[in-house]
């Protein structure tokens, strides 16, 4: 389902734009209609962060019967961007707590925005991204309050995850091979 939403918020709203979508979550907002935070870089490789609604407005058309009219949704007047800042202007993500599974964050732009993800998943699914986004793009450490870093940020055995990855499943294999081989057998006659 996520993946026929990005490519439905891209192909509608990111490329018309010349953006093209990283990472977006469902957040819960007080207006209704489904909320997104997403995340896109642009041609220049400016990266903004954005808040989409999509409120589906259903308008009536004529179908093919003359009994009924049928009522179809427009794709392209579901989807507006209501907030966008540049991530260069992100100055800090606060987790607010990391102890506790808690989806709101706070990010501090010239004012400060709550967002409230639909899980705590997505909450770091989304701080994962900004945080690499910033590294490759600003070439400057975003500033993160109140996270569980681990869930954030990889360690030094996972940071190459291909070699490291494939010689550790090598060694786990070899040692079980060793282990297997030292056990005495149960001869039944």
């Amino acid at each position: 389902m996520s993946s026929l939403l990005r490519e439905e918020m891209q192909r509608v709203l990111f490329r018309p734009a010349k953006h093209r979508l990283v990472e977006f979550i469902e957040i819960e907002e007080p207006t209704p209609g489904r909320h997104f935070l997403c995340v896109s870089v642009g041609q220049k490789k400016v990266v903004q962060l954005s808040i989409v609604h999509c409120q589906i407005s259903q308008s009536t058309q004529k179908s093919g019967s003359k009994k009924l009219p049928t009522k179809r949704s427009s794709i392209q007047e579901c989807y507006k961007r209501t907030e966008i800042w540049s991530l260069h202007d992100l100055t800090l993500v606060d987790g607010r707590d990391p102890d506790v599974d808690d989806p709101c964050f706070l990010l501090h732009f010239d004012k400060v925005r709550t967002v409230m993800a639909i899980t705590c998943s997505a909450k770091y699914t989304m701080v994962r991204a900004l945080v690499a986004l910033c590294d490759r793009y600003c070439q400057k450490p975003l500033n993160l309050q109140n996270f569980d870093f681990p869930y954030i940020k990889p360690t030094t055995y996972y940071s190459n995850r291909g070699d490291c990855v494939v010689l550790s499943q090598i060694c786990f294999y070899a040692c079980n091979l060793v282990c297997l081989s030292m056990c005495p057998v149960p001869l039944d006659a």
